[in-house]
C-alpha cells in the first residue's frame, strides 16, 4: 500500500549514483557489410567516446583501445568522426587531434602528423584510396580559423592536401557511386547552417582533383541538409524551402520535392553526421521524420514515390543507416531508455544491440511523458512534454500540489525529446513535476515555430517557459509557490533571463549558464561567431539590445534563490559570468550556492560530477521549499539560508 508523503520527499530507488554512472551517450551508427558500428560515450571513463562493434556473429566488442576517445573538436561539436573501410577503422582522436588507422583487432596507427588542425566528416573515396574530410586550420595565428574539404591518404602516405577552400563552413562531402563526382555543403558568415545553406557538386578527376563546379540547391533563406547519392546518379537531400525540412532530389538539373509533409526530415546542424535517412540499394529511401516534436520512420518508394510509415514505438529517431533490408539508429521513447537497434524491414523485428543504460528496475517507478500544448500570452501555441511525480511507494496529501522544475533546453536552436531519461526520473521519482519546454526557435515544428526567436532571444523563450508554468499551475498540477527553472548553457541563458527579469519562479538552477551576451559574442568560437545576429540583433550596431538583454548587468534585479554549477575549464562561458552573479545574491542576503569543477569545460561529462550536481540540486531545494527529507546531506553550502 502507498504511503502518504508530502510532494518531493519521497524516497526512490534512481539514486545519483544510478544516473551518473548508467546513462552512456550514443550517437552515429552505421552498417558497414553487416556488422553494426556505434559511438557510445561513457561517463565512468571521464566521457571517452569508444566505437563500438556488433559483428555478424552476434559479438559486441570495443574497437578503439583505451586511452583512445573518438571525438572532433571541428565547430567544438565535433560529428562524424569515425569510418570503417576494408576491414579497418580510421578515426580522429580526441587528444592530440589526429587521424588513426587501426585494422579491426589490430592496434590505432596514426596517418596524420601532429598539426593546428581538426578533422571531421570523414568520407571515403575508395577510388582514389582516401578520405575527404572537413578541416578547421588554427595555424594561420590571429583571427579565425580557415575551414576547407581536405584528403588524406588511407595509408598515411602524402599528409593533408587541401581539395576545396573559400568559404566559411564546409561539410557533408559525398562521393558518387561511380566516383566520378563530389556532393558537398557551404555556408558562410553570418548565416548557421539551419539558416542558409548551398549544395554543390563538382567532377573528380583521376588524379583526384575538382572541376565543373556547380550549385545545385540552396541559396537565400533556405537550409540544406544531408546530400546522399542514388544508385543511379541522382542526388538526394532536404530542404526546407516549403516551410519544413522536406526531402528532394536532383537529377541532370533538375530538382523536385519526393514527399511534401508538415514534418521535419532533418535536424539543426550543430553536429556532422547526423543521418536522418538512407538509400537501399537504389530502391528505396528510409527516412526519420519529425512532427510535432516526435519522430517516426518512414519509407519511400523511389519508383512509385510512394510515402509508408514504419510502425514502431519510437518517439526519437536519428542517426539512421540502411543495408541490405536491415535499418540500424539509435532510438528511444517515453517508455525507453536511448539504444541503438536493427530493424529487419521484411519481417519487422526489431533487434536492440545497446542500451543508453543496462539497469534493471520496475517500470512502475518511471513518469510517462505526456505531450501537452498550450498558448503563451500572445495567443500562439507552445509545445511541451510533462512528467507527473510518480511513485508506487507513496501518494501525496489531498488538495496539495507538487513542486515544478521547468526545464529550458540548451541551443537555443535545439528540441527536447521525449525519450525515457533518468535525469528526468530522478525527480518525479521524489515527488517532483517537470516540463520540458520547446519554446519558439525550437525545432520540429517548422520552419515559422523556429523563427519566433529571431530577434527574440532572451523574451520569447521565457515567455513560453512561463507560460508552461501557468497552464501546468491552472490544471492543478504544480504548486504556483514552488516553480524552479532550470537550464545549460544557452538554457542556462533562459534560465537567468527568467530569474532576472521576471518573477514567476520561485527557485532556479543555471548550469554554465550564459548570462553575457556581449562577451558571448566577443569571445565565442568560429561556428556560433554571428548566431546572435539573429536571435539578438547585428553587433555590434545593436549592442545596446544586447546590454539590456544580458543577466550579468542586472544582477540586483535577481528576486529568488539560485544555484549554479560551473566548469573551471569553461571557454565558451567563463567563470567570471557565474560568479558576478553568485556576488550579486550574497549582497543582496538571498540564499546562494555555486559549484565549479576543475576539470570540467562547457557540458558535464564525467559521472562523479553529474552525481554531485544532482545531489546539491536537490538539497538545495529541499532547503529553500522546507521539504523535510530523512536522506539528506549538507552537499553544498547554501549561503544566506
Amino acid at each position: 500500500m502507498s504511503k502518504e508523503c508530502a510532494y518531493g520527499a519521497w524516497d526512490s530507488p534512481i539514486s545519483s549514483d544510478l544516473v551518473a554512472s548508467a546513462n552512456i551517450r550514443l550517437s552515429h551508427c552505421t552498417m558497414v557489410d553487416g556488422d553494426c558500428f556505434w559511438l557510445e560515450s561513457r561517463p565512468a571513463e571521464k566521457g571517452r567516446c569508444v566505437v563500438v562493434c556488433r559483428d555478424r556473429q552476434g559479438k559486441t566488442f570495443d574497437v578503439n583501445p583505451a586511452p583512445f576517445s573518438v571525438r572532433s573538436n571541428v565547430h567544438e561539436y565535433g560529428g562524424g568522426e569515425f569510418a570503417i573501410v576494408d576491414g579497418c577503422l580510421y578515426f580522429n582522436n580526441l587528444a592530440d587531434q589526429r587521424i588513426y588507422r587501426q585494422p579491426l583487432g589490430g592496434k590505432p596507427e596514426a596517418i596524420s602528423e601532429f598539426c593546428s588542425s581538426h578533422f571531421a566528416d570523414f568520407c571515403v573515396d575508395k577510388n582514389r584510396n582516401r578520405l575527404i574530410v572537413v578541416r578547421e586550420d588554427y595555424s594561420y595565428g590571429e583571427g579565425e580559423p580557415i575551414n576547407s574539404l581536405d584528403c588524406i591518404k588511407l595509408d598515411g602516405q602524402g599528409g593533408v592536401e587541401t581539395l576545396l577552400t573559400g568559404s566559411d563552413f564546409f561539410s557533408s562531402p559525398k562521393v558518387s557511386p561511380d566516383g566520378r563526382l563530389l556532393a558537398w555543403l557551404t555556408w558562410n558568415h553570418p548565416h548557421m547552417p539551419w539558416d542558409e545553406t548551398k549544395l554543390w557538386i563538382g567532377n573528380l578527376g583521376n588524379d583526384g582533383s575538382l572541376s565543373n563546379v556547380q550549385q545545385v540547391a540552396g541559396g537565400s533563406d533556405e537550409s540544406i541538409y544531408q546530400p546522399e547519392w542514388g544508385s543511379d546518379g541522382t542526388l538526394y537531400y532536404v530542404s526546407d524551402k516549403n516551410g519544413f525540412w522536406n526531402l528532394y532530389s536532383w537529377f541532370y538539373g533538375e530538382n523536385q520535392i519526393l514527399i511534401e509533409m508538415e514534418a521535419e526530415f532533418a535536424v539543426p546542424h550543430w553536429i556532422f553526421a547526423q543521418n536522418t535517412y538512407s538509400i537501399d540499394a537504389g530502391k528505396r529511401i528510409i527516412c526519420a521524420f519529425n512532427r510535432k516534436g516526435e519522430w517516426k520512420l518512414g519509407e519511400i518508394d523511389l519508383e512509385t514515390k510512394k510515402f509508408s510509415q514504419i510502425e514502431t514505438a519510437y518517439s526519437d529517431i536519428t542517426f539512421v543507416k540502411v543495408e541490405n533490408n536491415f535499418v540500424i539508429f539509435r532510438a528511444g521513447s517515453p517508455t525507453e531508455f536511448s539504444q541503438i537497434v536493427r530493424l529487419n524491414l521484411q519481417t519487422k523485428e526489431i533487434e536492440v544491440l545497446r542500451l543508453s543504460n543496462d539497469i534493471s528496475m520496475d517500470k512502475s517507478y518511471f513518469s510517462i511523458a505526456e505531450s501537452i500544448e498550450f498558448e503563451n500570452k500572445h495567443k500562439q501555441k507552445v509545445y511541451a512534454f510533462y512528467y507527473p511525480p510518480k511513485n508506487p511507494d507513496f501518494i501525496a496529501p489531498t488538495e496539495s500540489q507538487p513542486p515544478l522544475i521547468v526545464f529550458s533546453h540548451g541551443g537555443p536552436t535545439a528540441a527536447c525529446s521525449n525519450t525515457l531519461e533518468l535525469e528526468i526520473q530522478y525527480w518525479t521519482s521524489r515527488g517532483f513535476a517537470a516540463v520540458d519546454v520547446n519554446y519558439g526557435g525550437s525545432t520540429g515544428y517548422g520552419k515559422a515555430y523556429q523563427k519566433r526567436l529571431h530577434g527574440q532571444w532572451g523574451i520569447v523563450d521565457v515567455d513560453d517557459c512561463i507560460a508552461a508554468a501557468d497552464y501546468l499551475c491552472q490544471a492543478n498540477k504544480a504548486d504556483h509557490n514552488r516553480l524552479i527553472i532550470c537550464g545549460g548553457s544557452a538554457g542556462g541563458f533562459t534560465t537567468l533571463c527568467a530569474l532576472t527579469f521576471r518573477d514567476k519562479f520561485k527557485a532556479g538552477a543555471s548550469y554554465y549558464g550564459i548570462s553575457d551576451l556581449e562577451g558571448l559574442t566577443e569571445e565565442t568560437h568560429k561556428f556560433e561567431a554571428h548566431y546572435n545576429d539573429r536571435m539578438i540583433g547585428p553587433y555590434p550596431e545593436q549592442k545596446q539590445i544586447y546590454k539590456e538583454r544580458s543577466p550579468i548587468n542586472y544582477p540586483e534585479k535577481i528576486n529568488c534563490p539560485v544555484i549554479f554549477f560551473q566548469g573551471l575549464k569553461d571557454k565558451v562561458v567563463p567563470p567570471s559570468q557565474s560568479e558576478t552573479l553568485v556576488q550579486a545574491l550574497r549582497q543582496k542576503k538571498l540564499p546562494v550556492a555555486y559549484l565549479t569543477f576543475p576539470d570540467e569545460g562547457h557540458g558535464f561529462r564525467q559521472a562523479e560530477t553529474i552525481k554531485q550536481c544532482l545531489e546539491a540540486e536537490l538539497y538545495f531545494y529541499c532547503q529553500i521549499f522546507k521539504i523535510k527529507r530523512h536522506d539528506l546531506a549538507e552537499v553544498v553550502t547554501i549561503e544566506n539560508l
